[in-house]
């Protein structure tokens, strides 16, 4: 199971530092390339965590989107 951080900088302004893990893989940049290409559709949808909570990340809502290496605060 491969875990990223990610900040997400909505389109408001605000950001918030997420967790979004993927069962299938263990290679990070294959979850990165995936919450991308989820984001970049129309219609796309990405179930995360924000601290213990768990959150829908609509694409039409995220400005950008910023991978920590290393974790960012949750």
């Amino acid at each position: 199971m491969a875990e990223i951080v990610l900040r997400v900088r909505l389109t408001g302004g605000d950001h918030m530092d997420v967790t979004y893990e993927e069962s299938d893989t263990v290679n990070a940049d294959e979850v990165v390339e995936h919450v991308v290409s989820t984001l970049a559709q129309d219609s796309g949808v990405l179930r995360a965590r924000h601290g213990d909570r768990p959150i829908l990340l609509y694409g039409r809502g995220v400005a950008a989107v910023e991978v920590a290496p290393r974790g960012a605060v949750v």
